[in-house]
């Protein structure tokens, strides 16, 4: 429930630029989202991703990166009030979700990613799996008319609503760059302290004696990461504990020490 407390991790993800537009489904309906003090925020970014993309569609491209071949993505950005919804779950695509695969998870696993999963969103600030939004074009680093930066525009909301989810848990940061100018521990709204209740994890490939970071063992590693945590109902509270989990669960990980942004753990793998 709304404003419960709660003592569990937050599993922070990047949504994905890919998604599966449902065909059918009820429209938006921002009351019934969770994190209601989003909804003034959500209502700001999406009146002026609407206006954007009921303009000069060429235009409309330009500002949100869409290619010449893929403006029907604009174009159904115009309708997203009355767009078919489904659970963000089934929304995002991608490297990470096909590996998270949340439509396969046990009964229990399921329950636990209700409570300890969130999306973070360029159009609606935070969402939990069984929210039902439509498909939408906006990342993280546009600019809109009318509104500025969409990052700019979460940055002063996003910390408290975080802080509400978790509560007295461990914040798992999994979001890519773009997404981790939304939030930022300890220097943002919320009272989530980045050197005692953040980690963020870094997957490494090592090959031949060199490690590099490889975009898509990243996003694989990371959903298989979150299914396994989910599957095993492991419920650490620091970093270290997070570290321990993970190890127990078969990764190779390294704890880095505590900063101002968290606390970093490398997972090291050599094979998908």
């Amino acid at each position: 429930m709304e404003g419960t407390i709660a003592t569990t991790m937050l599993i922070l993800l990047p949504p994905s630029e890919g998604k599966t537009a449902p065909r059918r489904g009820a429209p938006l309906d921002l009351a019934t989202l969770s994190h209601p003090a989003l909804t003034e925020t959500r209502e700001r970014v999406l009146d002026a991703l609407v206006e954007l993309s009921s303009g000069d569609l060429a235009a409309a491209a330009r500002v949100l990166e869409v290619g010449a071949t893929q403006t029907d993505l604009v174009e159904a950005n115009r309708g997203l009030r009355e767009a078919p919804t489904a659970r963000a779950e089934r929304i995002y695509t991608g490297v990470l979700y096909d590996h998270l695969d949340a439509g396969s998870l046990t009964a229990a696993a399921k329950r636990r990613a209700s409570s300890r999963l969130a999306v973070v969103s360029s159009v609606f600030g935070l969402v939990r799996p069984g929210d039902r939004i439509p498909a939408y074009r906006l990342s993280g680093q546009t600019t809109l008319p009318g509104l500025g930066p969409v990052a700019a525009a979460w940055r002063p909301v996003l910390g408290e609503a975080v802080a509400a989810q978790v509560g007295r848990g461990l914040v798992v940061d999994l979001r890519s760059s773009v997404y981790a100018g939304f939030w930022r521990p300890g220097k943002d709204a919320g009272d989530v302290d980045p050197r005692t209740r953040v980690a963020t994890v870094r997957v490494l490939h090592e090959q031949g004696g060199v490690r590099k970071v490889v975009s898509h063992f990243n996003k694989a590693t990371k959903g298989r990461i979150v299914r396994a945590l989910l599957e095993d109902g492991a419920d650490p509270g620091t970093p270290a504990a997070l570290a321990d989990a993970l190890r127990d669960l078969g990764w190779l990980v390294e704890v880095g020490e505590p900063t101002a942004t968290g606390t970093r753990l490398d997972v090291v793998v050599t094979e998908l």
